[in-house]
Protein backbone atom coordinates (compact mmCIF):
# COMPACT_ATOMS: atom_id res chain seq x y z
CA UNK A 1 0.00 0.00 0.00
CA UNK A 2 1.23 3.62 -0.30
CA UNK A 3 0.76 5.79 2.81
CA UNK A 4 0.72 9.61 2.83
CA UNK A 5 2.11 11.46 5.70
CA UNK A 6 1.51 15.10 7.11
CA UNK A 7 4.38 16.10 8.67
CA UNK A 8 5.24 19.06 11.06
CA UNK A 9 9.06 19.90 12.41
CA UNK A 10 10.99 22.42 13.13
CA UNK A 11 14.06 22.44 10.78
CA UNK A 12 16.25 24.26 13.34
CA UNK A 13 18.47 21.80 13.80
CA UNK A 14 18.55 20.46 10.15
CA UNK A 15 19.82 20.48 7.04
CA UNK A 16 16.89 20.75 4.79
CA UNK A 17 14.16 18.41 4.00
CA UNK A 18 15.91 16.18 1.58
CA UNK A 19 18.55 13.80 2.01
CA UNK A 20 22.37 14.55 1.48
CA UNK A 21 25.88 13.82 2.52
CA UNK A 22 26.40 16.71 4.37
CA UNK A 23 23.84 17.22 7.32
CA UNK A 24 20.90 15.46 9.15
CA UNK A 25 17.53 16.83 7.14
CA UNK A 26 13.60 15.69 8.11
CA UNK A 27 13.72 13.01 5.02
CA UNK A 28 16.36 11.24 6.79
CA UNK A 29 14.94 10.79 9.91
CA UNK A 30 11.60 10.23 8.73
CA UNK A 31 13.31 7.34 6.26
CA UNK A 32 15.29 6.02 9.47
CA UNK A 33 12.08 5.78 11.71
CA UNK A 34 9.93 4.12 8.72
CA UNK A 35 12.72 1.59 7.99
CA UNK A 36 12.83 0.49 11.78
CA UNK A 37 9.56 0.57 12.33
CA UNK A 38 8.78 -2.17 9.37
CA UNK A 39 12.17 -3.95 9.40
CA UNK A 40 12.79 -2.99 5.81
CA UNK A 41 14.59 -0.25 3.60
CA UNK A 42 11.84 2.42 3.23
CA UNK A 43 12.43 5.82 1.18
CA UNK A 44 9.85 8.33 1.42
CA UNK A 45 8.66 10.92 -1.41
CA UNK A 46 8.25 14.45 -0.59
CA UNK A 47 5.89 17.34 -1.35
CA UNK A 48 8.11 20.41 -0.62
CA UNK A 49 11.90 20.22 -0.29
CA UNK A 50 12.31 22.68 2.82
CA UNK A 51 15.66 24.44 2.87
CA UNK A 52 18.18 24.18 6.05
CA UNK A 53 16.37 25.96 8.98
CA UNK A 54 12.39 26.21 7.38
CA UNK A 55 10.27 24.69 9.63
CA UNK A 56 6.70 23.08 8.75
CA UNK A 57 3.40 22.28 10.16
CA UNK A 58 2.06 20.46 7.07
CA UNK A 59 4.80 18.58 4.63
CA UNK A 60 3.68 15.83 2.71
CA UNK A 61 5.65 12.48 2.24
CA UNK A 62 4.73 8.69 0.87
CA UNK A 63 5.81 5.94 1.24
CA UNK A 64 4.92 1.78 -0.18
CA UNK A 65 4.88 -0.97 2.61
CA UNK A 66 3.56 -4.29 2.44
CA UNK A 67 1.93 -4.44 6.05
CA UNK A 68 -1.17 -5.23 7.45
CA UNK A 69 -0.67 -2.47 9.92
CA UNK A 70 -3.75 0.01 9.28
CA UNK A 71 -2.14 3.02 8.19
CA UNK A 72 -3.95 5.35 10.34
CA UNK A 73 -1.59 3.48 13.27
CA UNK A 74 1.56 4.43 11.44
CA UNK A 75 1.57 7.97 12.79
CA UNK A 76 1.31 6.36 16.20
CA UNK A 77 4.16 4.42 15.56
CA UNK A 78 6.25 6.46 13.82
CA UNK A 79 5.96 9.13 16.42
CA UNK A 80 7.57 7.12 19.17
CA UNK A 81 10.34 6.43 17.17
CA UNK A 82 11.06 9.92 15.87
CA UNK A 83 12.80 13.02 17.37
CA UNK A 84 10.74 14.94 19.41
CA UNK A 85 10.92 18.07 16.83
CA UNK A 86 9.40 16.01 13.69
CA UNK A 87 5.81 14.88 14.36
CA UNK A 88 3.64 12.18 12.36
CA UNK A 89 0.35 14.79 12.32
CA UNK A 90 -1.66 12.00 10.54
CA UNK A 91 -1.20 8.93 8.03
CA UNK A 92 -3.79 7.74 5.26
CA UNK A 93 -4.08 4.97 2.60
CA UNK A 94 -4.05 6.75 -1.21
CA UNK A 95 -4.00 4.87 -4.32
CA UNK A 96 -0.78 3.88 -5.42
CA UNK A 97 -0.70 6.49 -8.35
CA UNK A 98 -0.68 9.27 -5.71
CA UNK A 99 2.45 11.52 -5.73
CA UNK A 100 2.72 14.48 -3.56
CA UNK A 101 4.89 16.43 -5.80
CA UNK A 102 3.25 16.05 -9.63
CA UNK A 103 -0.37 16.19 -8.20
CA UNK A 104 -2.21 19.35 -8.80
CA UNK A 105 -1.50 21.56 -5.68
CA UNK A 106 -2.66 24.75 -3.33
CA UNK A 107 0.61 25.36 -1.02
CA UNK A 108 0.14 27.87 1.75
CA UNK A 109 3.33 29.38 3.42
CA UNK A 110 3.67 32.26 6.12
CA UNK A 111 6.78 34.41 6.53
CA UNK A 112 7.19 35.86 10.07
CA UNK A 113 9.46 38.97 11.07
CA UNK A 114 9.64 40.29 14.96
CA UNK A 115 9.18 44.33 14.10
CA UNK A 116 10.77 45.72 17.74
CA UNK A 117 13.83 47.13 19.04
CA UNK A 118 14.91 44.63 21.12
CA UNK A 119 14.84 40.34 20.14
CA UNK A 120 12.54 37.87 21.87
CA UNK A 121 14.35 35.00 22.97
CA UNK A 122 11.01 32.92 22.96
CA UNK A 123 10.10 33.74 19.44
CA UNK A 124 14.04 33.18 17.99
CA UNK A 125 13.62 30.22 16.32
CA UNK A 126 10.23 30.98 14.67
CA UNK A 127 10.36 34.67 13.56
CA UNK A 128 13.00 36.95 11.75
CA UNK A 129 14.39 39.77 14.03
CA UNK A 130 14.59 42.72 12.03
CA UNK A 131 15.35 46.33 14.34
CA UNK A 132 13.90 48.58 11.93
CA UNK A 133 10.55 50.42 11.82
CA UNK A 134 8.70 48.38 8.86
CA UNK A 135 5.14 49.50 7.28
CA UNK A 136 3.08 46.77 7.42
CA UNK A 137 0.27 48.26 5.17
CA UNK A 138 2.73 49.57 2.57
CA UNK A 139 3.90 46.12 2.73
CA UNK A 140 0.54 44.35 2.13
CA UNK A 141 -0.48 46.91 -0.64
CA UNK A 142 2.85 46.71 -2.63
CA UNK A 143 2.69 42.39 -1.97
CA UNK A 144 -0.78 42.53 -4.39
CA UNK A 145 1.32 43.52 -7.64
CA UNK A 146 2.49 39.76 -7.38
CA UNK A 147 -1.35 38.05 -7.13
CA UNK A 148 -2.13 35.88 -10.62
CA UNK A 149 0.09 34.18 -13.13
CA UNK A 150 3.42 35.38 -13.53
CA UNK A 151 6.82 35.00 -14.34
CA UNK A 152 8.79 35.17 -10.90
CA UNK A 153 12.31 34.84 -12.67
CA UNK A 154 13.43 37.69 -10.34
CA UNK A 155 12.16 36.13 -7.24
CA UNK A 156 13.84 32.81 -7.79
CA UNK A 157 17.61 31.86 -6.55
CA UNK A 158 19.86 31.10 -9.57
CA UNK A 159 20.46 27.89 -8.13
CA UNK A 160 16.75 26.90 -9.53
CA UNK A 161 16.27 23.88 -11.77
CA UNK A 162 12.69 24.29 -13.62
CA UNK A 163 11.71 24.14 -16.66
CA UNK A 164 9.77 27.38 -16.13
CA UNK A 165 9.33 30.43 -13.80
CA UNK A 166 5.65 30.84 -14.38
CA UNK A 167 3.28 30.48 -11.13
CA UNK A 168 0.32 31.29 -9.81
CA UNK A 169 0.09 33.44 -6.70
CA UNK A 170 -3.53 32.80 -5.48
CA UNK A 171 -3.43 35.64 -2.76
CA UNK A 172 -1.28 37.72 0.20
CA UNK A 173 -1.53 39.79 2.99
CA UNK A 174 0.89 41.32 5.10
CA UNK A 175 -0.08 42.04 8.84
CA UNK A 176 1.01 43.07 11.98
CA UNK A 177 0.13 41.88 15.42
CA UNK A 178 0.13 43.21 18.48
CA UNK A 179 3.05 40.96 19.46
CA UNK A 180 4.96 43.28 16.83
CA UNK A 181 5.01 40.12 14.84
CA UNK A 182 4.64 40.35 10.85
CA UNK A 183 3.18 37.87 9.40
CA UNK A 184 3.44 37.51 5.23
CA UNK A 185 0.78 34.92 4.09
CA UNK A 186 0.81 33.65 0.39
CA UNK A 187 -0.66 30.70 -1.27
CA UNK A 188 0.07 29.95 -4.77
CA UNK A 189 0.28 27.00 -7.00
CA UNK A 190 3.52 26.24 -6.65
CA UNK A 191 6.78 27.71 -5.42
CA UNK A 192 10.38 28.04 -6.80
CA UNK A 193 13.21 27.88 -4.84
CA UNK A 194 13.53 30.10 -2.09
CA UNK A 195 11.05 32.06 -3.71
CA UNK A 196 8.87 33.08 -0.57
CA UNK A 197 12.31 34.24 0.87
CA UNK A 198 12.83 36.43 -1.52
CA UNK A 199 9.47 38.36 -1.87
CA UNK A 200 9.87 38.62 1.97
CA UNK A 201 13.68 40.01 1.88
CA UNK A 202 12.01 42.69 -1.50
CA UNK A 203 8.93 42.98 0.75
CA UNK A 204 11.29 44.21 3.96
CA UNK A 205 13.20 46.63 1.68
CA UNK A 206 9.87 48.72 0.78
CA UNK A 207 8.34 48.48 4.30
CA UNK A 208 11.48 49.82 5.46
CA UNK A 209 12.16 52.69 3.31
CA UNK A 210 14.89 51.27 1.35
CA UNK A 211 12.58 50.86 -2.09
CA UNK A 212 10.32 53.49 -3.31
CA UNK A 213 6.72 51.98 -3.57
CA UNK A 214 6.46 50.14 -6.71
CA UNK A 215 10.01 48.27 -6.63
CA UNK A 216 7.73 44.93 -6.69
CA UNK A 217 6.53 45.08 -10.15
CA UNK A 218 9.82 46.76 -11.10
CA UNK A 219 11.05 43.73 -10.16
CA UNK A 220 8.94 41.46 -11.38
CA UNK A 221 8.96 42.82 -14.84
CA UNK A 222 12.50 42.96 -15.53
CA UNK A 223 12.59 39.19 -14.46
CA UNK A 224 16.52 39.36 -13.05
CA UNK A 225 17.10 37.95 -10.28
CA UNK A 226 19.49 40.99 -9.39
CA UNK A 227 16.31 43.49 -9.48
CA UNK A 228 14.55 41.68 -6.59
CA UNK A 229 15.52 42.11 -2.55
CA UNK A 230 17.95 39.68 -0.46
CA UNK A 231 16.90 36.43 0.43
CA UNK A 232 15.07 36.32 4.07
CA UNK A 233 16.66 34.05 6.76
CA UNK A 234 15.10 30.80 6.57
CA UNK A 235 13.76 30.55 10.43
CA UNK A 236 10.69 32.92 9.35
CA UNK A 237 9.59 30.50 7.37
CA UNK A 238 6.74 28.14 7.44
CA UNK A 239 4.73 25.90 5.44
CA UNK A 240 1.81 25.33 6.95
CA UNK A 241 -0.32 22.77 4.59
CA UNK A 242 -0.81 21.63 1.29
CA UNK A 243 -4.18 21.21 -0.42
CA UNK A 244 -4.58 18.25 -3.02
Amino acid sequence: MRVKLTVAYDGTDYCGWQVQPNGVTIQEKLNEALSDLFHTDISTIGASRTDSGVHALGNVAVFDVDSRMPAEKIAYALNERLPHDIVIQKSEEVSTDFHPRFAKTRKVYEYRILNRTFPNPLLSRYTYFFHRDLDACLMNKEAQTLVGEHDFTSFASVRSQTNTFVRTIYGISVSRDEEDVITIHIEGNGFLYNMVRIIAGSLILVGSGQRQPGFIRQALEAKDRETAGPTAPPEGLVLLHIDY
